[in-house]
């Protein structure tokens, strides 16, 4: 009874094989045959000649046996010559001698991976930072493939044999049926994509190339993520007011800002004032009129956020809008600081420690640039450490009521 049920499954497996194959072949994908290739023969031949030969013979050892059993009749011994065992041996061989179908080179150093439909999991005590960070990373994917466009070459591999989608059928990524491993190939760029299967619709992306910081710069460029245990979005920078709309001596150490952005790669700048006098705003319009423009993705993080933020590899330019910094970075002689380590990680990412640390272990060979924008209602709340030099490196104090 046992044999009876696993030969029963056996039978099922292969039925769902066979129908998922020929769903393949309905929806436009078509076999992709292995073409001997004279030159890759040849290299063969050079390097690994006692390999060929034990494969060639035991190929024509083959055929021989099926095409020689004398108890049979001939044209049995032809059927014999086609059936699934000899196909699988002669196939072996072809598939040993002839050069293997593109696939990525999983030697690239820079690649981006993400799981989508992406799952956000919410709790009391829990921000969502690691979701909208995923996010972030699958519209940058996303995008990335917007600016790549159709690619030259579409393949899958199911069940031990290739297929290829014809390029000028594509029209969306989420029309290819994908029942394995798809794999996707831009020459001009030299940029892989690896789609994997996982279940119930769910896929694993994968964008693999030499350089693709060119490509991450385009398709981030304009890009804004909240951190916030209220609202957490991935979108794009806004603006209530322009810097024109300053005071003059706001738009002047604007402008010292601007400069300063333009020759150092870790800028650190503090605004203080009354409520009121235009500090947050004033870090909206910087963002979105001289940051934005070069390239930088923007990063507004709340109280929550801030302790566990992690700047991410991957991005090249990089700027934190934190507000109301003198809740945050607290003096640490007070006993409310000494409850979080929220001061520490302020400190360490304004020293460099923490960012410098992201480049070491992240798959991307980036010198990335940061700038952090901080405001607060009185610089008295603040732990000294962050006014040492080397720390904050601009400050301006906001007086004229602005809002």
């Amino acid at each position: 009874m046992q044999d009876f049920n696993f030969s029963f499954n056996q039978f099922n497996q292969f039925q769902q094989n066979q129908q998922q194959g020929q769903s393949l072949l309905a929806a436009g994908w078509r076999p992709m045959n292995r073409d001997f290739d004279w030159n890759y023969f040849l290299h063969l031949t050079q390097n690994d000649a006692e390999e060929v030969n034990r494969r060639m013979m035991g190929a024509l050892s083959t055929i021989a046996e099926s095409l020689g059993r004398n108890h049979q009749a001939w044209w049995a011994n032809v059927i014999n010559l086609f059936s699934s065992y000899t196909r699988a041996e002669i196939d072996q061989v072809w598939n040993y001698l002839t050069p293997a179908p593109p696939c990525p080179d999983y030697r690239y150093v820079d690649a981006l991976s993400v799981e989508t439909p992406i799952r956000q999991i919410v709790s009391r005590s829990n921000i969502p930072i690691d979701h909208v960070l995923n996010r972030l990373q699958e519209t940058t994917i996303r995008q990335t493939l917007e600016i790549l466009g159709r690619p030259d070459l579409i393949t899958q591999n199911y069940l031990d044999r290739w297929f290829y989608f014809p390029p000028e059928r594509f029209d969306r990524w989420e029309r290819l049926d994908v029942v394995s491993t798809v794999y996707a190939y831009w020459s001009s760029h030299e940029v892989w994509l690896q789609i994997d299967h996982v279940d119930r619709g769910r896929r694993y992306w994968t964008l693999m190339a030499k350089n693709m910081a060119p490509l991450i710069q385009k398709s981030t460029y304009g890009l804004a993520v909240m951190l916030s245990g209220y609202q957490s979005k991935v979108g794009q920078i806004h603006a209530q007011f322009a810097i024109r709309d300053f005071p003059a001596e706001i738009q002047a150490f604007s402008d010292k800002v601007q400069q300063t952005v333009m020759t150092q790669d870790r800028l650190a700048v503090l605004v203080h004032g009354d409520p009121g006098t235009g500090k947050t705003a004033w870090t909206q319009a910087i963002a979105k009129e001289i940051l934005m423009p070069l390239g930088y993705v923007i990063f507004i993080l709340d109280h929550d956020a801030v302790e566990n933020f992690v700047p991410p590899a991957y991005l090249e330019r990089i700027c934190l809008i934190i507000n109301e910094a003198d809740n945050l970075a607290q003096d640490r002689s007070m006993e409310i600081a000494q409850a979080s380590n929220k001061t520490e990680h302020i400190l360490s990412l304004l020293d460099g420690t923490l960012y410098q640390s992201v480049v070491s272990v992240g798959n991307f060979e980036l010198e990335q640039k940061l700038v952090v924008l901080m405001t607060c209602n009185t610089t008295e709340r603040l732990d000294p450490a962050m006014l040492r030099k080397g720390r904050v490196d601009l400050m301006c104090e906001f007086q004229h009521r602005f809002v």
